[in-house]
This record gives C-alpha cells, structure tokens and sequence, in this order.
C-alpha cells in the first residue's frame, strides 16, 4: 500500500485580490491533496453570498471529494443540502472575514441574511478556521448577540459548540524586501479608498501634519472607486508636488514602494488580519494602526493610536517624522515560511492508503 493524495475541493465564492491571494498560495504550497477549484467573481455581493449554491448547481463534479474547504461566503449548508452526496463528506469553513464584525456603510441597508448564511455554515462544518483571534471572537459574539435577539425557538450553547471547532490560522505574507534607498519620510497608504477603510481619517490628518510644516511624501495606492473619493481628491489638490505614486500600480512597482515608505499607515474600521499592513512592515515600514481590531495581536502598542483619533493619529505622525520612532516590527510569525507547515497540517492527516500500482 501506498500514500494516496486526498482530493480536496476548494470552494471560494468571492474571488478578489485577498481571497485569490490566499487559495493560490494555498494550492501552490499544499501539494500533498489534489486540490479542484471552483470560484466565482468577486462581485455583487448580496447575490455571490446567497447565490453560489445556485450558481454552482450543475457546475460540481460528478465524484465526491475527500473533504471541502469552503470560504465563509460559500452557503455551505444549502450547498450540502442540495447535494446529498456531500452531505457526509467533511468540510472545513474559512473566515477570511465574518459578516458580524463587518460594518455598513450609509447606503446600505441591514441584513440579517449573511450573518444566516455564516451560521448555517460554521454548523454544517466539522472545523472552523479563522485568520485572527479578533475574527474568530467577534464572529462567535456576533452569533451570541444574533441568537439573543431572535423571539424564540433558538438552541443553548451554539456559540460555544463552534468555538470547540474553531482553530486560527492565518493567511501567510510573502516578506517585502526593504529598499537601499528607504526614505523615511514617505508615508504610504496601501488600502481600497473606501468606507470600511475610513480614508478620510487619513486624510485629515495629513492635512493637519502639512499646516504644521512637517516634510513628507505620499505613496497612495489601492483600489480606487469610479467617482474620486473626497478623501483622496483633497490630498491630491493639496500636495500634487509630494505624490509619489497614486494609483494601483504592477506587483513590482508595489513591492518596490513598500520598500522605500517610511510608514505605513492603516485608518480601517475593520480588519481581520491586515495583509496590506503585514507586507508593508515586513519591508520595514513602521506601521501606525488602530487600537483595536486585529492589531493588537501583531503590533505593540507604541504603533497603535485610539481608533478613529485624527489629532492622535497626526501627532504620532508628527513624532516619528521628527525622528521619534521606534524600531521596525519583526512580523515573521505571520510569513509564509513560519505557516507553511500549519496549513499543511490541516490535511496531512486525511492521507488514504491506494493500491500500489492504481
């Protein structure tokens, strides 16, 4: 007898830049499964979130796999129910992020449905993998206060069951190399110019750090909406001769820029683990974060500043500008060398036994 390589289906629902990043590096570096892939685009989210099953209806393989790794915006539950032959087989569910910790902007309306979706999830999977401790906890909370709320009919203890399944691995970050030429003045912002990042908060307080006649420069990339963020059109009338880069930029380009900020600075409402944040400090940058979210689990608190604080946010900008900053972040736990061997433990164990020769 020998080893035979369990098949795995991954299942991704929402395929953008963080996810997509994720499931590549997963399938280049767990190459003991045979992994099949179906993904579907990231976009129209109410649709993608309760639509997949759908959308995959005659698009599954015929053969059943091994075992499932399904992201949190997969229906899991529905999907299983619509197959029965999958009803058996063992699934893990992957919170990139929880729809509990995930705030609205003004134009949205609240839904119960996503949370539903994530919750019917996490209970039809056998283990539930998280990115962080802070998406692991609000998602477990979240579902705590949903089950409060609801009239009546709802089970005892489901929070703790799922926290019983519940295990954290993050998503690794290739290192950045830092650049020979780093400039220490230049301040990046690596983020979508959008509400969940709070751009404004951003902006503000670089406006307030020019009138007090701090040098700099600005590296701003990230996606970008059709209509020009107010945010970003200030910054861009304001100091068009300081821009270094502003726009969404090749790979290289990126990792070169990563290499030469100074500091890195995240406003964000939410986060669940804070890739862009990773990279930019694994190149050296210091990074200047909320108090709050996932970043207490990486940064100290001498790089975190009270949420939301556009005065604490300047002046600590204004310190590390005037040479008052502390040492770069050593964020090698969260590389891809140091988590290779912790996702690939996830499925080392389902290893079959195949006839010799087959």
């Amino acid at each position: 007898m020998v080893p035979c390589a369990p098949t795995i289906w991954l299942l991704s629902a929402y395929r953008t830049d963080s996810h997509a990043a994720w499931a590549d590096w997963l399938v280049h570096h767990v190459t003991e499964v045979t992994w099949q892939r179906l993904e579907l685009p990231g976009r129209h989210f109410p649709w993608r979130i309760r639509g997949n099953p759908l959308s995959w209806l005659d698009a599954l393989p015929e053969q059943p796999p091994d075992r499932i790794l399904a992201t949190s915006m997969v229906d899991l539950a529905t999907l299983k129910g619509l197959h029965p032959s999958l009803a058996s087989v063992p699934a893990d569910y992957y919170f990139h992020e929880n729809q509990f910790a995930y705030p609205l902007s003004g134009r949205q309306v609240p839904s119960v449905e996503p949370q539903m979706v994530q919750l019917y999830g996490a209970l039809a999977a056998e283990r539930l993998v998280f990115n962080s401790r802070f998406n692991r906890d609000s998602f477990l909370e979240g579902v705590q206060c949903l089950l409060r709320r609801l009239p009546d009919a709802t089970p005892h203890g489901v929070a703790d069951r799922l926290a019983a399944r519940s295990l954290i691995c993050p998503v690794p970050v290739n290192r950045v190399d830092a650049s020979p030429e780093k400039d220490p003045a230049l301040i990046l912002w690596n983020h979508r110019w959008e509400y969940d990042k709070a751009p404004e908060v951003f902006a503000d307080a670089i406006l307030a750090l020019a009138e007090d006649g701090y040098d700099f420069r600005l590296a701003l990339l990230g996606a970008r909406p059709r209509r020009v963020p107010e945010s970003l059109a200030r910054l861009r009338q304001a100091f068009p001769e300081r821009m270094v880069a502003d726009g969404r930029v090749d790979a290289a380009t990126y990792r070169e820029l990563l290499g030469r900020a100074g500091i890195a600075v995240s406003t964000a409402l939410h986060e669940f683990q804070g890739l862009a944040m990773l990279e930019a400090a694994s190149a050296g940058a210091l990074p200047l974060v909320p108090d709050a979210l996932c970043y207490p689990e990486q940064y100290p608190a001498a790089y975190r500043y009270a949420p939301g604080d556009r005065t604490a946010l300047k002046q600590r900008l204004a310190a590390w500008l005037s040479g008052e900053s502390p040492a770069p972040v050593d964020v090698s736990a969260w590389s891809s060398a140091r988590l290779t061997s912790a996702w690939r433990g996830l499925f080392m164990s389902l290893e079959q036994d195949c006839e010799e020769g087959l």
